[in-house]
């Protein structure tokens, strides 16, 4: 992150997005600002501010951003319109996941529309991966261990990330790629971060409740998509056990 010099914070404006908590703000002394906008698609946790904007029914915050400039004096240009154009294909895994809604669709159709947006030419910023990632991929298809009761999960250690020649954002960014495997109703990545000493969880489900789980060890998020970050291994192994209760409640 850039860094910002903290003696301006008194007589700034922070604007917050797509963060449902005051923790997952990365920036220090948030109580600091003067003033703090809220604009955020999770289930509402912490209050920031005076202006709060949260709809956990939209797909994602660029979805959000869309409509607010559809029906404010905000103008759109090209490069906005695809930035927020990939905003909503990448959150919403290209309109696979269940918070996808009419409105989502309303809204890109016009986007699209107002911006003459050149989708071919945007899908492959989000998608053309490097033959070091499409290998890492392939180990962790291989090494996904499955539960009888449907958990997925994977422990990354950094020699393995080494290994691959890739970073510890990227098994996160791969997640969604299990949505589909017959025998896995909810799957967990889990990286350890060593310079910050923390351990770093990704959770994703089709059917079990997660993030009421997710919360118990500080983390949050949507019912179907969330995250943890802890510093304690007895917390990751106790969120597998969670989870996969879990699973095995919801086949009941």
């Amino acid at each position: 992150m850039d860094k910002i010099e903290t003696n301006n914070f008194a007589t700034s404006l922070l604007i917050v997005l797509d963060v449902p908590n005051i923790n997952r703000v990365d920036i220090p002394n948030f109580s600091d600002f003067k003033e703090v906008i809220k604009i955020d698609h999770h289930p509402y946790e912490d209050k920031m501010g005076k202006i709060e904007w949260v709809d956990d029914s939209a797909s994602s915050t660029c979805q959000m951003i869309i409509e607010l400039i559809f029906n404010s004096p905000l103008r759109l240009n090209t490069n906005i319109a695809n930035n927020l154009f990939l905003g909503v294909v990448s959150d919403s895994d290209r309109f696979l996941l269940s918070y996808t809604s009419i409105k989502t669709f309303e809204l890109i159709t016009e986007l699209v529309r107002k911006a003459k947006i050149d989708i071919n030419s945007l899908y492959p910023l989000l998608y053309t991966r490097p033959l070091s990632e499409i290998r890492f991929h392939g180990y962790l298809s291989t090494n996904l261990n499955v539960t009888t009761n449907g958990l997925g999960y994977i422990k990354l250690d950094n020699e393995i990330i080494k290994k691959y020649g890739v970073d510890n954002a990227t098994a996160s960014n791969m997640i969604n790629d299990f949505n589909f495997i017959k025998e896995v109703i909810a799957w967990i990545f889990i990286t350890f971060d060593e310079r910050n000493k923390i351990y770093k969880v990704n959770i994703r489900s089709r059917g079990p409740i997660i993030n009421e789980i997710a919360s118990k060890y500080g983390g949050g998020g949507h019912k179907f998509a969330c995250g943890v970050r802890t510093e304690k291994e007895e917390d990751i192994n106790n969120l597998i056990k969670d989870l996969d209760e879990a699973c095995k409640e919801y086949k009941k």
